[in-house]
């Protein structure tokens, strides 16, 4: 009877615990964590050295929503955030959630086109803005699509007295207004808007409830054994969700502090603020903490009052975790999964897990969420061992794409399962691999390959910092593997001989790329992954030899 039952669980796995979950609004799990630490530190601008207690910070917060109020933003009215990191920016985050209005993230790297779609899309009657960020003028964007966004009726800027009068505004209203607007909000109202960075065509917006992030941020956070000790440098963007929920939300539901190293990432800079603020906990994609790990003076950075942090966006190569346990003393850094859909994460390696599955899983399903992989043409829930796509389900599943009910329907089917697109494999003990992308999987003469396993493998070869693997079209075998590689020293690149003297007895022959090409660094987006689409497009030409 056991194996029975053991054979028809399959791919199948759902978390338990005993923690229940969070029936808050954000504005209510705040007031919480401040009525019980207000005098500890939320939040520390090392740039600027600006720095919260809770009781200062939720004060802000509430003058800010006041503003909102007497601004005449009703609950579900969009406001939109343009911006690099900053204090304001998780002053709009919080403040917002406080009257129930849905804040909307834009992405600091998009242009004039894009922007002018999601405000339109999204009808976004208030935008906040950095006014410009290294080499976008995000003013002059603004201006420019203005006359074509017919709901937005009025743009405030960081750090300009435009923002001082704004905050201002509601200097009549006080606890009463909050308070009766506090009344009409339910835990499972839409608060956020998070497009995602889709490949083709116009992004998608997710929309995201309190109940989605608070809870996910909260159980992230749990899982690393997050308290009010610790101190959280965040230098991924806010206005992903790595930033904005596994940074701040999983910081302020445990009376964390959340440090912010810089506007946008310096690999410099963020080991000056583990430093200099003692922090207990750091985040990145692995690009980043390979950058920090090669900087020439690494070794100078008094690094020991780390404990964990979050490595998430991409696998992280072995040789890199060792380092980053070893050197950075992050020895219970956790591995997350996820997607925007799911508030983000899913799957999270725990802080006792050795290195194998660090490195070799994505981690087991979080506490309330279940996890399943299917095949991908019949759904059928695959044998336990066997790659399929990966499904979620639970209290993390987006309410849909903002207004598009035909895509969300492509997205979560009719039992709210989240089809994510990964391919994956669940292991005997319910930890999952990632083997790719169902659109990154290359087929080469009809065989499947998965460029993470190759990847993996690459990362093992000295000249080799950083790779990539893709698909790229071949008129007779329909795709072939191309390596795209990072050398550590760029003046002695490896060469495609090199390479396949390499692979030679190691991988089967259809893995073996057969096209190289030497980069000095991958295309990235803002929240620090790498482009492949754009390797391909760029690399891929045909080839028939």
């Amino acid at each position: 009877m056991t194996a029975a039952l053991s054979y028809t669980h399959g791919s199948y796995t759902h978390g338990t615990g005993d923690t229940a979950l969070l029936g808050d609004t954000i504005g209510a799990n705040l007031r919480r964590t401040a009525s019980t630490w207000p005098d500890r530190e939320a939040l520390v601008d090392v740039v600027s050295g600006r720095r919260w207690t809770y009781a200062e910070f939720t004060a802000d917060i509430d003058r800010l929503a006041c503003a909102l109020l007497a601004s005449g933003v009703a609950k579900g009215d969009r406001v939109g955030v343009w911006a690099v990191n900053c204090p304001e920016w998780m002053l709009v985050q919080y403040a917002t959630a406080r009257i129930g209005a849905v804040m909307v993230n834009i992405n600091p790297a998009y242009r004039t086109h894009e922007v002018e779609y999601v405000l339109n899309q999204a009808g976004i009657s208030l935008l906040f803005a950095t006014p410009a960020h290294k080499t976008s003028d995000y003013r002059a964007m603004v201006e420019e699509v203005r006359g074509r966004c017919p709901e937005l009726r009025e743009a405030v800027y960081f750090g300009e007295p435009g923002w001082e009068e704004f905050t201002t505004r509601g200097e009549r209203l006080g606890a009463a207004e909050l308070d009766a607007r506090d009344a009409e909000l339910s835990c499972d109202d839409p608060i956020n808007i998070q497009y995602t960075s889709g490949t083709t065509g116009f992004p998608k917006g997710a929309t995201l409830s309190h109940h989605n992030i608070l809870n996910n941020g909260y159980f992230v956070g749990e899982s690393i054994s997050y308290t009010e000790q610790d101190r959280v440098c965040v230098p991924v963007p806010f206005y992903h969700c790595f930033g904005m929920v596994m940074g701040n939300l999983a910081a302020t539901s445990h009376g964390a502090c959340i440090v912010i190293p810089a506007p946008s990432f310096e690999p410099r800079a963020t080991l000056e603020a583990v430093q200099r603020e003692r922090c207990t906990s750091l985040y990145g994609v692995p690009t980043m903490f390979i950058a920090e790990l090669n900087l020439p003076d690494f070794a100078e950075y008094d690094l020991s009052t780390l404990r964990t942090g979050i490595m998430a966006g991409s696998p992280c190569p072995v040789e890199v975790m060792k380092r980053v346990v070893a050197e950075m003393h992050m020895a219970e850094v956790s591995i997350c999964y996820g997607m925007t859909e799911t508030s983000p994460v899913s799957l999270q390696t725990r802080v006792d897990d050795d290195l194998e599955h660090r490195c070799g899983t994505v981690g087991r399903v979080l506490p309330h969420l279940e996890a399943k992989v299917v095949d991908p043409a019949t759904g059928v829930t695959q044998p336990r061992g066997t790659a399929g796509e990966l499904c979620t389900r639970g209290y993390s599943v987006m309410l849909g794409y903002w207004d598009e009910p035909e895509r969300t329907a492509e997205a979560i089917d009719a039992g709210r399962w989240m089809h994510t697109g990964d391919l994956a494999v669940m292991r005997e003990d319910g930890y999952v691999e990632i083997v790719g992308r169902i659109k990154d999987m290359i087929i080469r003469g009809g065989e499947n390959i998965y460029p993470r396993e190759i990847e993996e493998f690459l990362y093992g070869h000295p000249k080799i910092r950083d790779v990539q693997v893709v698909g790229v079209p071949h008129e007779r075998y329909g795709e072939e593997v191309l390596a795209c590689v990072v050398p550590h020293d760029p003046a002695d690149p490896l060469t495609l001989e090199e390479l396949h003297a390499y692979c030679r007895d190691r991988l089967a022959h259809y893995k073996i790329p057969s096209r190289l090409q030497i980069l000095e660094a991958f295309p990235m987006t803002v929240s620090g992954k790498v482009r492949k689409v754009e390797l391909r497009e760029t690399y891929g030409e045909p080839r028939g030899d």
